[in-house]
Parts: structure tokens; C-alpha cells; sequence
């Protein structure tokens, strides 16, 4: 149970959209009071660069320290209101809320109406572009660029007089599609282990298959 402005708010409750309709986090709830403390325009402004910072653009940390110091915050309250506007803007991108449901739940949660305007106005104009940029790095896996193998078939070993055993060396080549670079991998299986593997990648184009 919160309190914000002298009223009494009970979130065990409640579910919001721009959670992805789970209860709002705790540490947001004792945010929202932060946010309360900065003038409505100087909000907006600090919206501003927290939309630069989540578009790759960058942050100015020291524009955001001068918006903030008429309200005497020390730089703890400071990366904790940054924090909070970057998880509302986050998550409801991610959770597609728009903004008029977004400013509902934010007044709900006792943030004042003219804050809540400036917030969602900043947050409609960069809402398609933010959602690009999440569906961007939301799924960056690095890929397969090519496979060579050797197998070579040992017949004898230092341990063992007999072995007639084959092993197989796979060399694979993998994108790191972070920093564009490919990284070999070296492999070395027993023919049991190989047709382990092997199987697995029948099964797993199979179903690859079914889902095209």
C-alpha cells in the first residue's frame, strides 16, 4: 500500500497495460513522487533526453542535473527519476500502449494530470520510432556463416593398443552480428556425440519446416 499526495493507493490490486498487465514495481510506485517534484516543463525536458538515451542518440546527463536542481535533488533521486521514465517509456513501447491509456494509468498511479501531458505527449511523438528500436535489439543472435570438417580415424592411442575410433573436427564460423566480426569455433566429437548433433539438426529443420 502507497501513499501519494495524502490519499491512499493500493496496488496489490491493480494491473496495468504499460506493465504488460501485471502489478506496476514497487521501486516505480515510490518513483512516481520523484517525478511529482520536478516542475511539469523541466519533466518534459528530461522526457526528451530519456528518448534520445533509449533511440541510441545519447543522454545529457548534465542538462538533466541543471533541470533538477531547483528541485534539490541529490544525483540517487536524479538516476532514479531517469530510471523510472526509462521503464515507462520502455515498457509501454514494448507493451503497445498508447497514450491515452498510458496517461490514465500514470494518473492512477498519482503522478499530477500536467505532468502526466507533457509525459505522454513526449511519448506519442517517439512511440513508433522507440518500438522500431526495441523490435531492433530485442532479438540480436549471432549466426552461422560456414561449416568445414575433417574426420580422421584413430587406430591406436598411447592408452589403448586398439582403438578404431573416428572423431570428427567441425570449424565452424560464427557472425557476431554486435560488432560485425566473425569468430571461428572449433569443435572435436566422437562419432556418437556427431550423431547426436546430427540428429538434433535433422529435428530441428523439420521443424523449422512446419513453420514457414
Amino acid at each position: 500500500m502507497v501513499f501519494h499526495h495524502g490519499r491512499q493507493f493500493n496496488s496489490s490490486h491493480q494491473r496495468f497495460r504499460f506493465c504488460g498487465d501485471l502489478d506496476c514495481p514497487d521501486w516505480v510506485l515510490a518513483e512516481i513522487s520523484t517525478l511529482a517534484k520536478i516542475s511539469s516543463v523541466k519533466l518534459k525536458l528530461i522526457c526528451a533526453q530519456v528518448l534520445k538515451d533509449l533511440l541510441g542518440e545519447g543522454i545529457d546527463y548534465e542538462k538533466i542535473l541543471k533541470l533538477t536542481s531547483d528541485a534539490k535533488f541529490e544525483s540517487g533521486d536524479v538516476k532514479a527519476a531517469v530510471a523510472v521514465l526509462s521503464f515507462i517509456f520502455s515498457s509501454a513501447a514494448k507493451h503497445q500502449v498508447d497514450s491515452d491509456s498510458l496517461s490514465s494509468e500514470l494518473q492512477q498511479l498519482g503522478l499530477p494530470k500536467e505532468h502526466v501531458a507533457g509525459l505522454c505527449r513526449s511519448y506519442e511523438e517517439k512511440q513508433a520510432p522507440l518500438q522500431d528500436s526495441l523490435r531492433r535489439c530485442s532479438l540480436r543472435l549471432n549466426c552461422l556463416d560456414s561449416v568445414s570438417w575433417r574426420v580422421d580415424y584413430t587406430l591406436s592411442s598411447s592408452e589403448l593398443r586398439q582403438v578404431n575410433e573416428p572423431v570428427v573436427h567441425l570449424k565452424l564460423k560464427v557472425k557476431d552480428v554486435d560488432r560485425g566480426v566473425l569468430e571461428p569455433v572449433a569443435l572435436t566429437l566422437s562419432a556418437e556425440k556427431f550423431r547426436v548433433l546430427l540428429a538434433e539438426l535433422k529435428q530441428a529443420q523439420a521443424i523449422m519446416k512446419t513453420l514457414d
